[in-house]
């Protein structure tokens, strides 16, 4: 079938007419609503990580079904879903419920290279590569069954739930997956794009004692407070580790690091106690660091987490839920534009205007 799709080849982003093949027993055809625009689309446009090229981008995306495979027992025609990251369900990893640490997530969600590419999108005889088992920043995708969520309100905002995918998961997971603060418990959240904030927005869930927020934004630290932060820090005007100690009395339980900057891992480590847990979730680079120093002595833990570390067919509906009672208003962070809007919407979040952008297709 005939689509048009946004595609990212030599550092460049180009919407262009495509072709969708048949979907395979366990795949859906999905017709796009919306979908929200991450700083990983931006960052496989720059080949940062590298992928197979030219690739449609889009990975957060939200849609209707419009066709099931033969083996496709839980969806239909008609049903809304929102469309998460892929892996492979075999791996030890996967059959242990942690799939966001699938044995397989590189070469399943940014692919190996254009060859093993399992991907349907087409351009006249060549093939497109998929990014995310997904690529929705398109008027339809394709979507294995495994990487579909059902949502089954179909009153909530359908081009809302796209950023659920990813960016929002991974904050607000992080911290109620991974983390697991108890209430009495602190914690300080490093950077305040999309993936900050719902950090935030999941320790108000956890009912953390103590939420602090550290960026050089004024606006995104109004917008924290709002949020559910009890304390912020403007990292440029004052010291964010000593600003964290003094405010918990020597140091937060827990700190998430969602800037990307290398410099402030540093930061974040430094701002725990004894016994406290960094989780990373930014992209940064290169740091170089005193391992004895600043982790051994202490017992610190430092970890990387990738998507929240969810189950996205349980957690999407949960974080829906808290939707609309009231206690999840990710809605704060999304902006919505039109198909034609990419390039203002890259130009609107690159500025931090803008959040949260969603492209909408339909």
């Amino acid at each position: 079938m005939d689509i048009k799709a946004y595609v990212a080849e030599n550092e460049n982003i180009e919407l262009k007419d495509l072709q969708l093949k048949e979907i395979d027993a366990d795949e859906l055809l999905i017709r796009i609503v919306g979908t929200g625009l991450c700083h990983t689309d931006l960052g496989v446009l720059h080949q940062a990580p590298p992928t197979p090229t030219p690739i449609v981008l889009g990975h957060e995306g939200a849609g209707i079904v419009e066709k099931v495979g033969a083996a496709v027992k839980d969806f239909e025609e008609g049903d809304h879903v929102v469309v998460s990251f892929n892996y492979c369900g075999k791996c030890e990893n996967c059959l242990n419920g942690i799939p966001s640490a699938c044995e397989n997530f590189f070469a399943n969600n940014f692919g190996l290279s254009m060859e093993e590419s399992d991907s349907k999108i087409t351009d006249g005889d060549n093939k497109v590569a998929r990014l995310f088992g997904q690529s929705s920043l398109a008027t339809h995708c394709i979507s294995n069954m495994r990487n579909t969520v059902k949502i089954d309100d179909k009153d909530v905002d359908l081009a809302l739930l796209g950023p659920l995918a990813c960016g929002i998961q991974t904050g607000t997971g992080t911290v109620l997956n991974k983390l697991k603060p108890g209430t009495s418990e602190s914690i300080v959240i490093f950077g305040c794009g999309s993936v900050g904030l719902s950090a935030i927005m999941g320790a108000k869930l956890a009912n953390c004692k103590t939420i602090i927020a550290a960026d050089i934004h004024e606006n995104r630290l109004e917008l924290a407070k709002e949020l559910g932060a009890t304390h912020v820090i403007n990292s440029k005007e004052e010291d964010p580790v000593e600003s964290v100690k003094s405010i918990t009395d020597g140091g937060a339980h827990y700190a998430v690091e969602a800037s990307g900057v290398a410099p402030v891992v540093l930061q974040a480590i430094r701002s725990v106690r004894p016994l406290g847990t960094i989780a990373i979730v930014g992209a940064a680079g290169e740091l170089e660091f005193h391992i004895h120093d600043e982790l051994i002595p202490t017992s610190k833990t430092l970890v990387g987490v990738v998507e929240g570390q969810a189950i996205p067919k349980l957690f999407i509906p949960e974080l829906i839920s808290h939707y609309k009672a009231g206690n999840f208003p990710f809605d704060k962070l999304v902006k919505k534009y039109g198909m034609t809007e990419l390039d203002k919407a890259i130009e609107d979040m690159e500025s931090g205007e803008t959040l949260k952008p969603v492209i909408q297709f339909s």
